[in-house]
């Protein structure tokens, strides 16, 4: 059984590394990367530091490598953030020294394509923060949402327990990066109902594990980070999201029960799933639609656990995927989840 450990954690007025271990984006959208950093710089006081390939798009597998040596190694580096995600972080993973990274523990806050390196930081014994990228959270048109802000805040700075809540209005209708007046107002937004609970007659407590649920799909068919003895996350907390690509119902479901066929969704004694985006810029819909969509997935999801996890506590709605707000998670850290008070709390 792995060890896990939670890294230290930074203080105000620290220099954090800002790497792009997938896409290199800011270089395509200065905007939200500016406003993330300074962000970073105003409202956190802390010092962001970019490396060779923050900005390069099209960078190379040992590139990207090279930038997360170079930042977990640097003593006077405190903590990793991912500018951003994108699609073939999984190609990083064979050229990363597990051994310096462990002797380096540091905190990583990333999320979608970033799931293959939380993975990889769990399996090395480190916790890390699924969430806060600089170009999306950070650097979010007009401000941070408070509730992001306040999470974020907290797994920086204090460690203990953290109470989740759900989000009184949330959004999922992006708006152009490449147009300034996007940045000009606040995004949108809609009432939230609050959360969905299922098996909610127990109190359950384990560490993290999963992510994004395309990019899970990706390490079980390659076979990287996925623990040989499906024992390792007996009792875990399975947290799963999914991006803007907006997987169909039937995709999610073969995904969950490949999992169970496999031996692991079985093992984990609950399962908190993100809201679902149900809008993207490349794929808009409309209200209705949306509401099917997460309908038609929460389905496919109920479907998969009823087969493989019948007896697991699900919480639906969590405000941590591809959605506004988003709260962090500790990943390979400690999540309680009390289905008799309906309070989920993570420990930072």
């Amino acid at each position: 059984m792995t060890t896990i450990t939670y890294p230290p954690k930074p203080s105000p007025g620290d220099r954090v590394a800002v790497i792009s271990p997938s896409a290199g984006l800011p270089g395509l959208f200065p905007l939200p990367y500016e406003l993330g950093l300074e962000r970073l710089r105003e409202e956190f006081e802390l010092e962001p530091v970019e490396y060779p390939a923050t900005r390069k798009m099209g960078s190379t597998p040992a590139e990207r490598a090279a930038d997360i040596h170079a930042a977990f190694a640097d003593p006077g580096i405190k903590a990793v953030f991912a500018s951003i995600g994108g699609d073939d972080q999984i190609t990083v993973l064979p050229l990363l020294d597990r051994e310096l990274i462990r002797a380096n523990p540091k905190p990583f806050f990333g999320l979608s394509d970033n799931t293959n390196l939380l993975a990889y930081l769990r399996n090395t014994g480190i916790v890390g923060y699924h969430g806060a990228s600089v170009m999306v959270e950070l650097g979010r048109p007009a401000a941070m949402h408070p509730q992001t802000a306040d999470s974020l805040r907290a797994a920086l700075f204090t460690p203990g327990p953290y109470e989740l809540r759900p989000a009184e209005r949330w959004n999922d209708v992006d708006r152009d990066w490449a147009d300034p007046a996007t940045f000009d107002e606040e995004p949108g937004g809609r009432p939230g109902s609050g959360w969905s609970w299922v098996n909610a007659d127990r109190v359950v407590e384990g560490r993290t594990w999963g992510g994004c649920l395309e990019i899970l799909a990706g390490l079980l068919m390659a076979d990287l980070e996925i623990a040989r003895d499906p024992a390792e996350y007996d009792g875990d907390v399975l947290i799963l999201e999914t991006s803007e690509e907006m997987p169909s119902a039937e995709e999610v479901f073969r995904t969950l029960r490949n999992m169970g066929e496999r031996g692991l969704l079985g093992r984990f004694s609950a399962l908190l799933m993100a809201r679902p985006k149900t809008w993207s810029l490349e794929r808009p819909t409309s209200p209705e639609e949306g509401v099917r969509y997460a309908a038609e997935q929460r389905g496919a999801v109920l479907r998969a656990m009823r087969a493989y996890a019948p007896g697991a506590t699900i919480v639906f709605d969590v405000d941590f995927g591809h959605t506004d707000p988003q709260v962090v998670l500790p990943y390979g850290g400690t999540v309680r989840v009390d289905g008799p008070s309906r309070r989920v709390t993570v420990t930072y």
